[in-house]
This record gives C-alpha cells, sequence and structure tokens, in this order.
C-alpha cells in the first residue's frame, strides 16, 4: 500500500467524519475530524485483505472506533477538559466517553466505509 492510498483514505475520513457530524449535531471539533481520518485510514488498511468479509470488517471496525474514541475521549474530555461529548446519560456507558449504543452505530457506520475502502483500493490499483 501506499503512503498516497493511505493520504487519500485520511483525507476522507477527516472531511465525511465530520460532515456527517456537523450534519447531526450541527458542529464538530478538530480532534474528531483528525478522529475520523484515522479511523478510515486504518479501515482502509484492514479492508486491503482480500479475504476481509464485511461482518468481520463491521467487528472490527467498531472495535477499532470505539478504542479511538475512548482515547481521545479521555485526552479531549478528561485531561483538556473540552467537553466534546459525554456519554454519562447514555446506556452502559464508560466513564462518559463510549458506550454500547454508539459501538453498534459505529458497526452500521463500518457497513458503507467497507464498499467505501474496496472502492479506492480498486481506483488506486
Amino acid at each position: 500500500m501506499k503512503f498516497s492510498q493511505h493520504l487519500f483514505a485520511f483525507l476522507m475520513g477527516y472531511f465525511i467524519y465530520s460532515l456527517i457530524e456537523i450534519t447531526v449535531r450541527g458542529y464538530t471539533h478538530w480532534t474528531m475530524a483528525l478522529t475520523g481520518g484515522a479511523v478510515l485510514s486504518i479501515m482502509y488498511a484492514v479492508n486491503s485483505n482480500t479475504a476481509m468479509t464485511l461482518i468481520k470488517s463491521c467487528f472490527i471496525g467498531s472495535a477499532i472506533i470505539t478504542l479511538l474514541e475512548l482515547t481521545v475521549g479521555i485526552f479531549d474530555n478528561i485531561i483538556m477538559g473540552w467537553n466534546v461529548w459525554d456519554y454519562s446519560e447514555m446506556p452502559l456507558n464508560f466513564m462518559g466517553q463510549i458506550c454500547l449504543p454508539f459501538s453498534v452505530i459505529w458497526f452500521l457506520l463500518c457497513i458503507p466505509a467497507y464498499y467505501f475502502c474496496r472502492t479506492i483500493r480498486q481506483k488506486f490499483v
């Protein structure tokens, strides 16, 4: 995989996630845009394995996104006190930074990400 492929995936994740969050919440935070870029770049690498199935990709993607969300949440919300999000009122949350309902949403968002990553790979190869 070339650097240009990862860069393209990163930039697409950066902008697509930002647009989704702005559409849903009305705003985003720069750290979330970077996280969206990192996620799609990682998912691009995961989905470059031709044996990767959709369901496996969604489980792996949801786990990766949830772990990154926890990491960024601890930094943004707890250490820096920026209060970018708070899942404290959500069921099955951990420290208000991650929760099961959003992990399910991440699983579902991995469906179009799987096909998007496959399309990027086909265009670059």
